[in-house]
């Protein structure tokens, strides 16, 4: 074929593709008006997930799943926004790894308003101001987000959905290396790229910022300086990336959480987060945690925080794989109550990442 047959036949599939892309939407914005009608959540994590297990099983390529994933979160973003006009609260400011795991899980369609505490994003939620809510959770170098888990303690909120983001920090500046006398970071930035830092400005003066979006919003503004921040942080304030993946750990990554209201329906590959504390007696966390081995049910993670409440008095965090109607999971929740003073199932959800 010649350059203009070729350009013809992608113009044809492209009108195809248009009316195929209305043509689904039709479909989702039916589905809407049922799930609405029924006082069912409009977004849907374990079809989103049917969706692109399907999409990329059909895939023969060239397209990578990853791009074809890409496209389709696109077009389920924007079928959302037409259903219903849905806010999602994440942890602020703008341009943060929170703002960019909400975009990649929600789309670009929606919209997004930042918060300035963790506990603010559980607020917005909870007062239906937002739909949704994006906080961060643990970080695979720097470990838990401690606030929030404590926010679980008194909220009702689910979590809904899981995020795994991997974090590429970014040298951003508007000058060249050689000119950057001091580096605008946030403290958890810092410690991801602590040994980078040494070997490349050794004699740098280091100014703790707020989060990554501040440390690219000041460095903007300063001719002789450079910041350590995501990608998108420098697009959003218009700073040049001079080196991309310096931080120290190559897998490093950060897992944030999806509040919302209700639980999706099992998936088949599920996770189920539970809270609950115990007697202060020899042998009571043994006893609690019995039931998982019992049943088989593998604890992907374990973490203890202080009550706040009384002394010496401990709330444990548990994920475990499963969803709460699995049979299973269900059982071993059900002899949990029987040992512990006190119980919650904060979300079962896709176990996706």
């Amino acid at each position: 074929m010649s350059l203009p047959e070729h350009r013809k036949a992608i113009d044809q599939i492209d009108a195809e593709i248009v009316r195929l892309l209305n043509e689904r939407t039709q479909h989702v914005l039916k589905i809407g008006s049922i799930k609405l009608k029924a006082g069912e959540e409009i977004y849907a994590p374990h079809r989103e997930r049917i969706v692109y297990q399907r999409v990329c099983k059909l895939n023969k390529g060239p397209i990578t799943n990853d791009s074809l994933k890409s496209i389709y979160r696109e077009v389920m973003s924007s079928a959302l926004s037409l259903e219903k006009t849905m806010t999602i609260a994440y942890l602020g400011p703008e341009a943060t790894y929170t703002h960019q795991a909400s975009i990649t899980r929600f789309g670009a369609s929606l919209q997004y308003v930042a918060q300035r505490t963790i506990g603010d994003v559980f607020s917005e939620v909870a007062k239906n101001r937002a739909d949704y809510g994006v906080v961060p959770v643990e970080n695979s170098t720097e470990g838990v987000v401690t606030h929030t888990l404590d926010m679980f303690v008194d909220s009702d909120l689910k979590i809904v959905s899981q995020i795994v983001l991997p974090i590429r920090h970014c040298l951003i500046s508007k000058v060249a290396r050689t000119r950057i006398k001091r580096l605008y970071v946030h403290p958890q930035t810092l410690a991801q790229c602590r040994a980078w830092l040494h070997r490349s400005f050794p004699s740098a003066e280091l100014i703790e910022t707020s989060s990554n979006g501040r440390s690219a919003e000041l460095t903007a503004k300063d001719r002789t300086s450079g910041a350590l921040a995501g990608e998108l942080a420098g697009v959003q304030y218009g700073v040049p990336v001079l080196e991309h993946n310096i931080q120290d750990n190559a897998t490093n990554a950060t897992r944030f959480l999806v509040l919302g209201r209700q639980c999706s329906p099992p998936t088949g590959a599920d996770r189920t987060s539970i809270m609950f504390s115990i007697q202060h007696k020899v042998g009571s966390l043994y006893k609690a945690l019995s039931p998982f081995r019992r049943y088989k049910l593998n604890m992907t993670k374990i973490e203890s925080r202080p009550s706040k409440r009384k002394a010496w008095e401990y709330f444990f965090f548990v994920d475990c794989d499963g969803h709460q109607e699995d049979r299973k999971v269900a059982k071993a929740i059900a002899e949990l109550r029987a040992e512990c003073t006190f119980v919650k199932v904060l979300g079962s959800y896709p176990n996706s990442e």
